[in-house]
């Protein structure tokens, strides 16, 4: 839908990051008020950089996380963000969560989506020679 797209005056985008990371081991310590506060402080990192949230779901050894983003944020950037903010306050509120070294694994899964899926890009690229 159109109104799914950001504008600005050089550019109009959609971009739709689907992220999922895990806590060190994969041990599922995402339980009680721990998941509450964890969607406090990605709703509030959401807001600060009027990031979109799509869909937030957190299990108790792994979280997913789908927002829409403006192109001046890198993935990378983004995840950087949401696993620092959660990391300083959830250990800081949290004394169990210390017993792990560091709260993330230093890795993550991103995905891009968007309204169109891969095959209909292609095919619409394509199908502009013609034209």
């Amino acid at each position: 839908m159109m109104e799914d797209y950001r504008r600005n005056p050089h550019s109009v985008t959609l971009l739709n990051y689907h992220f999922v990371w895990c806590p060190k081991r994969r041990k599922a310590v995402l339980k009680g008020k721990i998941v509450k506060r964890c969607q406090e402080i990605i709703f509030e990192l959401c807001t600060e950089n009027d990031w979109r949230l799509i869909a937030l779901e957190i299990m108790p050894d792994h979280i997913h996380l789908f927002i829409e983003t403006n192109p001046t944020y890198a993935p990378s950037v983004i995840i950087k963000r949401v696993k620092g903010r959660l990391s300083h306050h959830l250990r800081k509120e949290f004394p169990e969560l210390l017993k792990l070294p560091t709260l993330w694994t230093p890795s993550y899964f991103c995905s891009t989506a968007g309204n169109a899926s891969t095959e209909t890009i292609k095919k619409y690229i394509e199908n502009q020679k013609g034209k």
